[in-house]
């Protein structure tokens, strides 16, 4: 996989060497900065203001402005020197339901495969997935210490990293606004049809098939051809009248499958 990770989880007294796997691989289109006359790359030097032309990656360090213009630096070494044991490790602090983690929290996500110790390792997901619980961690993964969740998921043990409660911003207040029990009726009609099992394989990112495709139009010397803009409605509708228009265009699709199915 694109990124691994070795570390260990500490459960109780069972030390569970452990290796994580980058669940997600980025498929960004990469575009280079080039110069508008040319088409040559722009390139980005490393100098400062009484600084060679180009520095070196060996001779530059990690520096903290602790006052405008002033700087402490610290070394890998001394930042690795930080690390107690149990900041190298996963040491599990509590289990907690899935539910009672709020989805904002999540950030990346991880497979965790056994690095030895395997029968430890199975214990621990089995016993994760029959009490359907989560394990909380905290652990040190670079020079950045990271809340983690431990879970079950398809018989895989997969650790997600969480954002600090500190790190989590508070939700604009929104201004309270009266809807009427029809519209709510409505609206819940409209959720009713629209409701379907989350098939992950079926959504796909057009936008970047359409850059991909743009660009090899551009290679072969073609024409991009702009996409096609749907016209808005000019006629305003009220929020009762749009609801109604939406349910019934909702409720078609699902009319004739249960008519193909009784046929």
């Amino acid at each position: 996989m694109a990124y691994s990770y070795k570390t260990a989880i500490e459960f109780g007294l069972v030390y569970i060497p452990i290796t994580l796997h980058a669940c997600v691989k980025s498929h960004d289109i990469g575009f280079n900065m080039l110069y508008k006359k040319t088409k040559q790359k722009i390139k980005y030097k490393k100098t400062c203001e009484n600084c060679p032309a180009n520095i070196p990656i060996d001779d530059i360090i990690k520096g903290y402005e602790y006052e405008p213009g002033k700087f402490v630096t610290l070394t890998d070494k001394e930042l690795e020197s930080l690390k107690t044991p149990k900041d190298k490790s996963i040491a599990i602090t509590e289990f907690v339901r899935l539910d009672e983690i709020d989805p904002i929290y999540f950030d990346r996500s991880f497979y965790v495969s056994p690095n030895g110790a395997d029968k430890a390792f199975s214990l621990l997901l089995k016993a994760l997935d029959e009490e359907k619980k989560v394990a909380v961690a905290k652990t040190v993964l670079g020079t950045k210490e990271q809340l983690v969740a431990l879970r079950a998921i398809n018989g895989k043990l997969v650790l997600n990293t969480l954002h600090f409660y500190d790190e989590v911003q508070f939700a604009p207040s929104l201004k309270e606004v009266k809807v009427s029990a029809s519209e709510i009726s409505l609206a819940k009609n409209l959720i009713k049809n629209m409701t379907a099992h989350f098939e992950p394989a079926k959504y796909k990112n057009e936008y970047r098939e359409k850059v991909l495709a743009a660009i090899k139009s551009k290679i072969n010397g073609e024409k991009i051809t702009a996409a096609k803009i749907s016209k808005m409605p000019k006629n305003v509708i009220s929020l009762m009248d749009a609801l109604k228009k939406s349910v019934a265009e909702t409720e078609k699709p699902r009319a004739k499958t249960k008519k193909a199915a009784k046929s």
